[in-house]
């Protein structure tokens, strides 16, 4: 004999609802409790450096808000391929995130081939801040301005050197993109970083360069460099009287790095948006506040809606600049 009809509804109804909630646990809906243990953020680079820092504070902040230890793990290496691709073949929890930078905008435009896909194995989360260059040189020297340098690069092609810290990194780029837009020749001088490039420049082996705030301010405070210009769309809070590149006849001219938090691909969007949430009031912090002084540091907070549009901006931005130049790394 058959179950009455109103039973037979009945459980058929429960079994329907617990599948539903297996189907939504199993595919990470269980967002309420998130999160339960440890996050990872991956930096790319050693520590110490400019994106170690940001992202330390980054996840001392976020700590407070998500009641759960947010950990650094870094991971450099290969122009920041080996960090993300850690990220890119983790699972999709919401416990391993990745601290993207300007390299993750670069680097499809630099290598012919990535061990990752940068849109389809990770997922834009946070869109952290933005941050410029500076344009030194030389206090001793004769430069002092963009169109003292313009004028000198003129007046002996390739006589003027300005360091990098690297292939593909935001002060070598810079400095192509000015190249470019200028019609000016410099020599490109690479250097394993900051550091030495700007030891060369105190010492007059070289003339100028694109360089990080950080790695700058203290030696413009000191008078031992002459801050001509920035290279952001606008002017800069903590250096209101020098002029942009732009404003100071090179007409067009941005250069942006920038910090974004990513994900593995697949990550359930209910996390994405704790996280972003989380990140959004981290920037408000007193902690980002003296950093986006010492860092140079354009606070944003956006959405991972935003975060994904403008990394593709960057790519095309900068894929002009590098084809045009003809740098590659293999």
């Amino acid at each position: 004999m058959g179950l009455p009809s109103k039973e037979r509804l009945s459980r058929c109804l429960f079994a329907f609802a617990a599948c539903v909630s297996v189907s939504l646990l199993s595919n990470g809906f269980a967002g309420a409790s998130y999160p339960e243990r440890i996050i990872k953020i991956v930096v790319p680079f050693a520590p110490g450096g400019g994106t170690d820092v940001i992202a330390r504070a980054l996840a001392q902040e976020m700590e407070k808000d998500l009641g759960q230890s947010v950990i650094i793990e870094n991971k450099p290496g290969a122009g920041t391929i080996i960090g993300t691709q850690t990220v890119a073949t983790s699972e999709a929890d919401g416990y391993t995130l990745l601290m993207g930078t300007f390299a993750n905008a670069v680097n499809p435009s630099l290598y012919a081939k990535l061990p990752y896909d940068p849109h389809k194995d990770v997922v834009p989360v946070a869109l952290v801040a933005r941050s410029y260059n500076i344009v030194v040189v030389n206090a001793k020297s004769e430069i002092k301005s963009i169109p003292d340098l313009i004028a000198a690069a003129k007046a002996a092609p390739e006589q003027l050197s300005y360091g990098t810290y690297g292939t593909g990194t935001s002060a070598h780029l810079a400095g192509e993109l000015f190249k470019s837009l200028a019609k000016v020749d410099l020599t490109t001088v690479p250097y394993k970083g900051a550091a030495p490039a700007i030891t060369d420049l105190l010492g007059g082996q070289i003339q100028v360069m694109f360089t990080t705030v950080a790695s700058a301010a203290p030696l413009i405070e000191a008078g031992q460099l002459r801050a001509l210009a920035v290279t952001s769309a606008d002017r800069s809070p903590a250096f209101p009287n020098l002029p942009t590149i732009s404003e100071a006849g090179v007409r067009g001219y941005v250069a942006e790095s920038w910090y974004g938090l990513f994900a593995p691909s697949g990550t359930p969007r209910e996390v994405v948006d704790r996280l972003n949430k989380s990140a959004a009031k981290a920037v408000q912090s007193e902690a980002f506040k003296k950093l986006s002084v010492s860092e140079g540091l354009v606070l944003v907070a956006r959405p991972p809606d935003e975060l994904d549009r403008y990394v593709r901006d960057q790519e095309q931005h900068w894929r002009h600049v590098i084809e045009q130049a003809g740098i590659k790394i293999e």
